[in-house]
């Protein structure tokens, strides 16, 4: 089993930061928007990038997958009345030759292996598709 920890501390009424081994994530806490810090929305989007583009990581050596460069867009949406997400749409875009059958097996293997995707999808709906860059 691997264990993951992750430390928060409120600065002030503003900005809290997130801090695991050496690394600092600026986070918008307080009750006005940030542009310059995650929300716990984006936070949670970003997770999710993060965990799409490690597993295209992990398997792309494994099916000899070739790729030039690699881009994830999400969004969420909110309702105003309750304090969940609704739904998060994704948009893999990928720099490859590979054929289109190959871009298929590679999706596949996003939202069958990724932890975050599989975790937040429980309770969310979450849809998306891989595309080749134009």
């Amino acid at each position: 089993m691997m264990n993951f920890r992750v430390e928060a501390q409120r600065v002030d009424g503003t900005e809290s930061l997130a801090i695991t081994k050496h690394a600092k994530i600026v986070l918008a806490t307080g009750m006005a928007p940030r542009e310059d810090a995650f929300n716990p929305v984006e936070l949670l989007l970003a997770s999710l990038a993060a965990c799409i583009i490690k597993g295209i990581e992990r398997v792309a050596p494994t099916l000899n997958f070739e790729l030039a460069g690699l881009t994830v867009e999400l969004e969420a949406a909110r309702p105003d009345t309750e304090a969940r997400i609704e739904w998060i749409r994704y948009r893999i875009v990928i720099e490859t030759l590979e054929e289109d059958r190959r871009l298929d097996l590679l999706h596949d293997n996003v939202k069958k292996f990724g932890t975050i995707f599989n975790t937040v999808s429980k309770g969310t709906n979450i849809s998306g598709e891989l595309v080749r860059k134009s």
